[in-house]
């Protein structure tokens, strides 16, 4: 059996294209408050007001985001990511040169309409590596791309945001970064935008299956740049081209249903699967699941949005008669952009080292459900110490104090939401459904996202004109402990290649073996443009009307009485499933050590025999390798 491993290349390609949208996001952290004060918002109501932009983003992209993950289901995974990104990109532009609170507002709905990513993101992965002991390393490479990305996002936000230090609530002179002081920054993550989208039209692969063989011109370019910068620079490859005689027979052939194929072929032609009912995405441990997910999403983004707003308030004399110990007191750090903005990078970067150092091997050890459980336990208590940092006597002080509460609450965050995803994916009957599943996903966290910055900045100012900062901060902590009750119903679902169906024949798409060969090596293949979108170099054929695979002679299961031969460098089998007969040039061999294989499996080559088999239209789906198609109406 072939060791599993994870699809390096992808995942790293997914990486790039995910990089941007962190900086955007997490950038505006820093110069929110004095951006809704140079509107003209009167100081205690800052915080409303700033949780009502981050609201808005998150209520406009749960309106669409099952529309995208459809979308992506029928249209391809790679289409939608890349305006999902240019929509950011612009948008994010537009909010860094708004002048009023009406076109602020209006530039973060437009935003959020326009961005499906998360659901589809996660779909991807989730297609890229569907083995159960992979998960963890394959699920917290978004979040830890998402935390690198933080890194950046408020540092930039802080650096560049109104680099001439114009007092916000002044108004506005006429030189360019006097009246739009906080483009900087968003211009300057725009650049970042222009990278992802550019990796991810020239270099990402679509990893729906209905779409994998379809032509992509952005592949093709992408492979002349390779090839260009590769002589350019006199870098060779290491394998040997392919010898004429080796060619693929099949590899000028332009439609498969083209009557010229060569005799004694057949078609595999499956039938297109409905569209998943909301009674086939909504089981019970989806459903509880999701709400684990959105009280999460709520009470997270707003801490965190309302973090900014507590630390520029200005802050409030221990002497004043207003104050009464333990619980009466509304002060803040006031602190500006520059300084809130580096607390929050101190605390992007422990996240990131934990996420990286921390969170694979233990939750290999402990196992994912116990790591939701404990991370749900971290948020009660940060919540409930944060606004007494306030009473701190120094301005270092509260900053230091800050910087280590932010660090605890990283260790949560960065084991609470791959934990939960995972979790959801795992919960999934089918992967047929995985994609409006994530998009369900993305729906109901987006009503967290929208009800938590919401409710919370409304409950901060409310809290100011009493005198009672704490109110949304234990607010906060009761909701989080709340949370951790649904916790102990949650089940860990088994995956997608735990399941053994030792009775199924399966037909799993060629593009499994293109994959592997891509991502561990060029040494056994010549990477030819069949990978990009022309007709591959196999004699097994799809109707062009199908969402159904290409069956690969390296990948179709063979049973007893199936015989292999080779001769010049050929091989031919014959298989009893849909009487295919297909026939390889040698593009990759049989195995490492020159050995003939011959085995009974009803399971994938490679894949296992704990691969589970989800429909009769998926087979023994290769997530992420080429496997039969869902959701291809």
């Amino acid at each position: 059996m072939t060791e599993r491993r994870l699809p390096v290349k992808q995942l790293a390609i997914l990486s790039i294209c995910r990089f941007a949208e962190p900086i955007a996001l997490t950038s505006v952290y820093p110069y929110l408050p004095e951006m809704i004060e140079s509107f003209g918002i009167p100081e205690n109501d800052i915080a409303w007001w700033a949780g009502l932009t981050s609201a808005i983003f998150s209520l406009c992209q749960g309106f669409t985001s099952i529309s995208w993950g459809a979308a992506s289901d029928r249209f391809g995974r790679k289409p939608i990511i890349l305006i999902g990104l240019v929509n950011t990109m612009i948008m994010m532009v537009v909010w860094g040169f708004s002048t009023n609170l009406p076109m602020a507002i209006t530039a973060r709905a437009l935003q959020g309409l326009g961005n499906g990513n998360v659901g589809i993101l996660r779909t991807m992965v989730a297609e890229l590596c569907p083995w159960k002991e992979l998960q963890p390393r394959a699920f917290s490479i978004m979040p830890l791309v998402y935390t690198i990305g933080a890194v950046f996002g408020p540092t930039l936000g802080g650096m560049f945001s109104n680099p001439l230090k114009v007092d916000p609530r002044h108004p506005r002179r006429d030189k360019f970064l006097e009246r739009y002081p906080y483009a900087l920054p968003n211009l300057v993550a725009a650049s970042f935008f222009c990278i992802s989208i550019a990796t991810g039209w020239l270099f990402l692969k679509e990893s729906l299956a209905a779409k994998r063989n379809d032509r992509d011109y952005g592949l093709i370019i992408g492979a002349k740049i390779t090839a260009w910068f590769r002589k350019t620079f006199r870098i060779s490859k290491r394998q040997k081209k392919l010898h004429s005689e080796r060619q693929p027979l099949l590899a000028n052939q332009k439609t498969l249903g083209d009557e010229e194929a060569a005799p004694g072929m057949s078609l595999i032609v499956h039938k297109t699967e409905k569209p998943p009912s909301i009674r086939d995405v909504l089981s019970y441990q989806t459903t509880l699941n999701l709400i684990v997910y959105t009280i999460l999403a709520f009470y997270t983004i707003s801490y965190d949005q309302l973090l900014p707003v507590f630390m520029h308030h200005p802050p409030q004399s221990l002497d004043d008669p207003k104050v009464s110990f333990p619980f009466k007191f509304s002060g803040g750090f006031g602190i500006n952009s520059q300084r809130i903005g580096g607390i929050f990078t101190i605390f992007a970067i422990s996240s990131m080292l934990c996420q990286f150092l921390i969170f694979p091997p233990l939750t290999q050890h402990l196992g994912v459900l116990t790591c939701l459980r404990i991370s749900f336990l971290i948020f009660p208590f940060v919540f409930f110490v944060t606004p007494f940092i306030a009473l701190l006597p120094t301005r270092f002080s509260k900053e230091m104090a800050m910087t280590v509460l932010l660090m605890i609450r990283g260790v949560g965050g960065t084991f609470a939401f791959p934990t939960s995803t995972i979790l959801i994916t795992n919960s999934a009957p089918s992967l047929r459904i995985l994609g409006t599943l994530n998009g369900v996903a993305t729906t109901v966290s987006a009503l967290g996202r929208t009800a938590g910055p919401a409710t919370c900045g409304s409950l901060f100012t409310y809290g100011l004109k009493k005198g009672y900062v704490i109110i949304p901060f234990w607010t906060l902590s009761a909701i989080a402990l709340l949370a951790c009750i649904p916790t102990f119903w949650l089940v860990e679902g088994k995956g997608f290649g735990d399941d053994p169906d030792p009775d199924v024949e399966s037909v799993v798409s060629a593009t499994a073996s293109l994959e592997d060969s891509l991502e561990d090596s060029e040494d056994d293949a010549n990477v030819s443009e069949s990978e990009y979108g022309e007709p591959t170099n196999l004699l097994s054929y799809t109707s062009t009307h199908s969402s159904a695979d290409v069956a690969s002679d390296d990948d179709v299961d063979m049973s007893e009485g199936e015989g292999w031969s080779r001769h010049h460098g050929r091989r031919e089998s014959s298989s009893t499933i849909g009487h295919v007969r297909s026939h390889s040039h040698g593009r990759r061999r049989i195995s490492r050590t020159g050995r003939t294989l011959r085995r009974r499996s009803s399971v994938p080559l490679g894949m296992g025999t704990g691969f589970r088999r989800l429909s009769s239209n998926l087979g023994s789906t290769g997530i992420g390798a080429g496997g039969a198609s869902w959701g291809g109406t």
